[in-house]
């Protein structure tokens, strides 16, 4: 791991992943969590203040960053200090989890799926570890609806993985969810605010085993 991806990418992606519009969307999805909770790709723990401690179990933070994780401590700390959130960090790939089958009530993914090299594998293993009757709650920025956009989007994808940890512009996030087994029981998208067009198109909604 170089000097960039070890030292300034983990706080560069707390900072941008913290940005007012995102953390507003955080607040629309995270809340719906309920049970025993994977959430795929905790980072820095973004999202943790916002779990409802009245819905949730527990919630099992999966990401395969060290330094993102060793952020989230922090955040965990307080979140059981403060609102008694259990909150387990644990260290791994989202293609192969190192966790059992049917195992979770919900998964949380959120700006996520935009980084995982194999974003179908990592569905795979959500949809397996996940409980029947369970739900996958995502919320994420991918392709946009606007041929003009999606062109530079694939104008700009290839240089924008390189400054931002792999993230990828312009996946079909939709397509990707059910593609891996999961009929999207709803969902909304649009351009979020105060964010560029290339980057900001996001889908948000909740997810079903087919």
């Amino acid at each position: 791991m170089g000097f960039y991806d070890k030292y300034i990418l983990p706080t560069f992606l707390n900072c941008a992943c913290g940005a007012k519009p995102i953390l507003y969307q955080r607040g629309k999805v995270v809340p719906l969590a309920e049970g025993l909770v994977l959430e795929v790709g905790i980072g820095s723990g973004l999202n943790i203040p916002f779990y409802d401690v009245t819905k949730v179990q527990k919630v099992i933070g999966l990401d395969p960053s060290a330094e993102l994780s060793g952020m989230a401590q922090k955040v965990v700390a307080e979140a059981a200090t403060k609102k008694g959130l259990q909150v387990e960090l644990i260290l791994g790939s989202a293609e192969d989890m190192p966790l059992p089958d049917d195992h979770f009530d919900t998964v949380v993914i959120t700006y996520t799926l935009c980084t995982i090299p194999d974003a179908m594998a990592a569905n795979r293993e959500i949809r397996r570890v996940l409980k029947p009757g369970g739900k996958l709650i995502f919320c994420e920025h991918g392709l946009a609806p606007d041929a003009g956009v999606a062109k530079w989007q694939g104008r700009i994808d290839p240089y924008w993985g390189k400054i931002a940890g792999g993230c990828h512009l312009n996946r079909n996030i939709p397509e990707l969810i059910q593609s891996a087994g999961f009929s999207i029981q709803s969902m909304d998208e649009m351009y979020l605010p105060s964010t560029p067009k290339f980057a900001g198109y996001n889908y948000w909604g909740v997810a079903v085993i087919s």
